[in-house]
C-alpha cells in the first residue's frame, strides 16, 4: 500500500468521514419538508445532497434535486433552514454513529503526537456537541465549521488558515475526506489528500476526484501515513 511520508498534521472532514450522520440529517430534512406542507425526503435522497453545508442541503431538498432551483423563494429557503436547524438540534443526533475504526485510529495518531483538526462544511454550532457525544473532542486542536470563515470547502481557505497558524509546509499536512469538496480543497492548498470510498459524494466514486490515495476503511490510514516526527 502506498505511503505518505513527512505528515505532521492531519485535517479531517466530519460527515461521511468520521461520522455516519445521514440518518439524523435526513430525519431533520424530512420533518422540515412536512412542516412546510411538502413531500418528505428519504435517506437515499439526502445522502446525495450532503457536502456543501446546510443551506445548500435544504435548497436541494426544496428543489428535490442536486441542482438548487434558481427561482427558489429566498424567504422560503430561510424559513426552511431555520426549521431544519431546530429539528436537527431537537433530534439530539441520536442516530449518528462513528464509522468502524475511527476512534482507535484517532487515538493512535493522538498518541503519536500528531495534531489533528476538523474541517467540515457542517454549521459550526453543531460540531462540538457531536465530537463530545462520540468522545473524540479531545483529539482535535482546531474545529472549523462551514460558517467559521467566509469561505468553505471546496475553497482551500480553512486549510490555508491551518497551514499558516501551525507554520506548516503544505506537504506536511494531510486532508482526509469522503467528498470531492475535500479533494478539491486539499489540491488547491497543495496538501496531500486521502479519499474514503464509504461516505457521501453525490453518488459518484471518490476515485473520480483523483485523491493521492483511496481507502475503503478508516483504519487503513495508519498503514499509509508515515509519521514525520
Amino acid at each position: 500500500m502506498k505511503q505518505i511520508e513527512g505528515i505532521t498534521f492531519i485535517a479531517f472532514d466530519l460527515d461521511g468521514t468520521l461520522l455516519d450522520s445521514v440518518p439524523d440529517l435526513a430525519d431533520a430534512a424530512d420533518k422540515t419538508m412536512h412542516a412546510l406542507g411538502r413531500e418528505g425526503v428519504t435517506v437515499e435522497q439526502v445522502t446525495t445532497w450532503i457536502g456543501n453545508g446546510a443551506d445548500i442541503l435544504i435548497g436541494r431538498a426544496l428543489s428535490r434535486s442536486i441542482e438548487v432551483d434558481p427561482d427558489l423563494d429566498p424567504a422560503l429557503h430561510r424559513d426552511a433552514r431555520q426549521l431544519f436547524d431546530r429539528f436537527y438540534e431537537e433530534g439530539g443526533h441520536q442516530k449518528s454513529a462513528l464509522y468502524p475504526g475511527v476512534k482507535a485510529t484517532l487515538a493512535a495518531f493522538h498518541a503519536a503526537g500528531i495534531p489533528m483538526a476538523i474541517v467540515t462544511n457542517k454549521p459550526a454550532q453543531f460540531v462540538p456537541h457531536l465530537l463530545e457525544q462520540h468522545d473524540i473532542a479531545d483529539y482535535f486542536v482546531d474545529v472549523i465549521g462551514g460558517d467559521t470563515f467566509p469561505l468553505k470547502k471546496p475553497d482551500p481557505f480553512a486549510l490555508n488558515w491551518l497551514l499558516e497558524k501551525h507554520q506548516l509546509h503544505a506537504e506536511q499536512m494531510l486532508m482526509v475526506g469522503d467528498s470531492r469538496n475535500d479533494i478539491l480543497a486539499a489540491k488547491a492548498a497543495a496538501c496531500y489528500v486521502v479519499g474514503l470510498t464509504y461516505g457521501y459524494n453525490y453518488g459518484q466514486p471518490i476515485s473520480a476526484s483523483e485523491p493521492d490515495i483511496v481507502l475503503d476503511h478508516f483504519s487503513q490510514l495508519t498503514e499509509v501515513v508515515t509519521l514525520g516526527h
